[in-house]
C-alpha cells in the first residue's frame, strides 16, 4: 500500500506530507522526511483514488515507534502509528480500502 497522507502534530500550525506504507483496523505504518518524538499525537488525513475522483479518511493516532530508513536515494524515518480517534464513517472508508486496496 502506497497512498499519500498529510498530517499535523496536535496544535501545530502546519501539515507535512509523508506515504502509508501499510494498514490495519488499528494504525499506520508511515514514512515520512520529518523527525517526529515518539509519543506525539498526530491528526491525519488519508487520500486513496475512488472511482475518478480523490478520497480520504482522516484520524488521529499517537507514534509508537520509530526508526530511520534508507531506500535507495531517499533518507527519512518510518514510523508505526495506533489509531486514537477516529469517525465511524472513516472506520468503514479505512475497513473497505483494506478489503479493495485501490490499483496504483
Amino acid at each position: 500500500m502506497d497512498l499519500p497522507l498529510e498530517y499535523q502534530v496536535l496544535d501545530a500550525p502546519y501539515a507535512h506530507g509523508g506515504l502509508v506504507v501499510n494498514a490495519s483496523e488499528t494504525g499506520l505504518m508511515i514514512l515520512s522526511v520529518k523527525s517526529i518524538p515518539v509519543g506525539t499525537k498526530l491528526n491525519i488525513a488519508v487520500m486513496f483514488p475512488k472511482e475518478f475522483q480523490l478520497s480520504n479518511f482522516k484520524v488521529s493516532a499517537e507514534i509508537l515507534w520509530k526508526e530511520i530508513y534508507w531506500k535507495e536515494d531517499w533518507e527519512g524515518f518510518k514510523y508505526g502509528l495506533k489509531f486514537i480517534k477516529f469517525f465511524h464513517e472513516d472506520r468503514w472508508k479505512l475497513k473497505n480500502l483494506l478489503v479493495n486496496p485501490p490499483e496504483i
